[in-house]
């Protein structure tokens, strides 16, 4: 094997791609239009448009994607997940090639790919399975097993998995217009309408076992790993191992999960996963995916071994370089999946582009992406941006150091689940006793619930601020004059000018009042009724600082036109700035006998409201400014008479320019 060529994106793309370069291997990748510019491609030695961003013309076309790995020379094809992973059609096409497909034989992938066939042949391996009815598909036979097995039940497409064609009946009566409607969906999702009956488990755990198998007749596992946290039946949350799982159910999952891959000849990595039934005890197969799985990561923490390595060796032909007794657990790993959705929506899917996009770093931290900053996110794909990864000695150090990483996770400008997580993690009862798949709805009955953070609002006015006195205004070409460059600049205790920012901040629908006075890095804030006194500055590598009320807060921030991006511990969250509100400049300072007016920040002298001579009081408007979309009022700080005038009407000045001189005015009076 000397190029592999990977039929993927994203951050299953990149995953593959970083094994295959440390390994020596020569890499080629597919992309859709829609990901011209995605990371993976960037990434890989060679790329190819297989197609338009509908996936089902590009990442599911199977003579494209032959095509393109004749054109890479590759002798290997890696499916990654989803897509074509489980696909006979690509896998009897790679053998009609030539080309090595990384995954399992297809005879397994046939047998494992229907859930009747997969228990038929789990009970005949004497593993235990859902009671349940998977014969005739004729709707008076379903109707009078569905009696037999009773409710609550689910009707499962047979087809597929994902929660897609799966349907809970709870009352008898409602069997048949339920039948219709998980047999709509699993036609519409797997072009196959088949399925099956299975009693409802009320308190079920999700666990499933890692295996390996090659082409000599080894088969091992790799230990458990635990997928209950799920959100419409699709998983959230993954750890290794499961807690608070009976050892004697623990040693007879990886004895169940060895002896199903054995029954099919299995040589890949492959998955098999069971049903725990938290009252009963009692564990049953639920199916096997015949691929590499989205949570391997945690595994992979757990083992310290390279899953990917370990699959591109076995469809080399390489036999398993250890035995099942070399294998040893090494502390805990837990994964959360970061999707472009909103939660508090149903989790809705959401698309848009990545203004802020920064990995913390810390011990035991891994970051699975696929975006970076300026990402597209499409409504063409899955949803998943990014896996974030934390191992820790034990559980609760693994939980606490990826709660800290997804609170210092900036990824902001499209929405996420990132406050979402970070609140199940939180939760008591996650830590404390057995998780089941219900978790999530009976934690959060009536659906989760943004909690907005009063400071949020407080960093998007200071981030504003900032970039106000820092960011010339686009498309402009600021004016240089010698007054410029007279004198020293005075600090905020001298008063050169105190600037009231008022902003009218929207998120999520609701409006905050921000009100910010002071200039060059110390302010007094006004957020609703509550007063703060912050410092802040815009450190090296781009991260603001900000002290407020003794707590230090280090965020990322973007300005970008009327929205407000700001991401850190306080959250990620995006303002959009109610243009309409203008910023006015009052003065609080005390009476002066000399003071210069400079430029709070680069902008556009629209209004010139005095020239020399005239005589103002303390307030008066001395000059219209627009900076930033908005109009800002400069007012005179104290009573005096204008001594000189250093702008111009239609002129642009930069940020401390000096804009005019006011006097005592003793030589007007005498």
């Amino acid at each position: 094997m000397k190029r592999v060529f990977i039929a993927n994106r994203g951050e299953i793309a990149i995953r593959v791609l970083k094994t295959c370069r440390r390994l020596g291997l020569r890499t080629a990748v597919a992309y859709s239009e829609a990901d011209a510019d995605a990371l993976h491609v960037r990434m890989a030695d060679r790329a190819y448009c297989i197609g338009p961003k509908e996936a089902a013309a590009s990442y599911l076309n199977v003579e494209a994607i032959l095509e393109a790995a004749k054109r890479a020379e590759a002798d290997a094809i890696h499916p990654g997940y989803g897509f074509l992973s489980e696909s006979t059609a690509l896998v009897n096409a790679c053998e009609k090639a030539g080309i090595t497909f990384v995954g399992p034989n297809p005879e397994a992938i046939e047998k494992m790919g229907s859930k009747i066939e997969s228990k038929k042949i789990a009970e005949a391996a004497k593993v235990p399975v859902v009671p349940g009815y998977y014969g005739s598909q004729d709707e008076k036979a379903l109707a009078k097993e569905a009696k037999r097995v009773g409710t609550p039940l689910f009707i499962k497409a047979s087809a597929g998995g994902g929660g897609k064609g799966m349907r809970l009946v709870t009352d008898e009566k409602d069997f048949a217009k339920t039948l219709t409607m998980a047999r709509q969906e699993a036609k519409a999702a797997f072009g196959n309408d088949d399925v099956m009956l299975e009693r409802a488990v009320m308190k079920p755990r999700h666990i499933e076992v890692q295996i390996a198998g090659d082409k000599h007749g080894n088969v091992i596992h790799l230990f458990e790993r635990e997928c209950s946290i799920q959100r419409r039946h699709q998983k959230v949350i993954e750890e290794a191992p499961a807690a608070f799982l009976p050892e004697e159910v623990r040693a007879s999952l990886f004895d169940y999960a060895v002896r199903i891959a054995k029954a099919i000849g299995y040589d890949s990595l492959g998955t098999v996963e069971f049903l725990f039934d938290e009252d009963s005890k009692e564990a049953y197969f639920l199916e096997m995916n015949t691929r590499l799985q989205v949570e391997h990561p945690t595994t992979e923490m757990v083992t310290r071994l390279d899953l990917v390595e370990l699959q591109l060796g076995i469809a080399d032909g390489k036999p398993i370089p250890f035995a099942q007794n070399d294998i040893t657990l090494c502390g805990w790993a837990i994964e959360a999946r970061v999707n472009a959705e909103s939660p508090a929506d149903d989790f809705r899917p959401e698309i848009g582009t990545i203004l802020l996009y920064d990995e913390p770093k810390g011990e035991g931290l891994r970051f699975d992406s696929g975006v970076h900053m300026g990402s597209q996110v499409t409504p063409w794909y899955d949803p998943m941006l990014a896996k974030v990864i934390a191992h820790g000695k034990d559980r609760e150090e693994a939980c606490r150091r990826l709660g800290t990483a997804l609170a210092d996770y900036a990824l902001a400008g499209v929405a996420t689940n990132i406050d979402f997580l970070r609140d199940v993690l939180a939760h008591p009862n996650f830590l404390e006793r057995p998780l089941t798949t219900r978790f999530l709805p009976e934690t959060f009955p009536e659906g989760w619930k943004p909690r907005p953070e009063p400071v949020a609002a407080v960093l998007a006015g200071i981030a504003y601020t900032l970039s106000l006195e820092t960011a010339a205004p686009e498309g402009t070409i600021e004016a240089v004059t010698p007054w410029q460059t007279l004198g020293t600049w005075r600090t905020l205790d001298e008063a050169i000018v105190k600037t009231e920012t008022h902003l009218r901040l929207l998120r999520q629908g609701e409006s905050e009042d921000v009100r910010i006075t002071g200039h060059g890095g110390r302010y007094h804030v006004l957020e609703g009724e509550t007063k703060h006194e912050v410092e802040a500055e815009r450190l090296a590598d781009g991260r603001i600082q900000l002290w407020m009320d003794g707590e230090r807060y280090d965020f990322r921030a973007v300005v970008n036109g009327e929205e407000i991006v700001v991401a850190g511990k306080c959250g990620n969250a995006v303002f959009t700035l109610e243009s309409h509100l203008a910023v006015e400049q009052h003065a609080s300072a005390p009476q002066q006998s000399h003071f210069t007016l400079y430029a709070p920040m680069p902008g556009l002298i629209t209004e010139l409201k005095v020239k020399p001579g005239d005589r103002v009081q303390s307030g008066d408007v001395l000059i219209v400014m627009e900076a930033m979309k908005l109009v800002h009022n400069l007012v005179a700080e104290a009573d005096g008479v204008v001594d000189a005038v250093h702008c111009e009407k239609g002129t642009t000045v930069q940020h401390k320019a000096a804009l005019v001189e006011i006097g005592p005015g003793e030589t007007a009076e005498a």
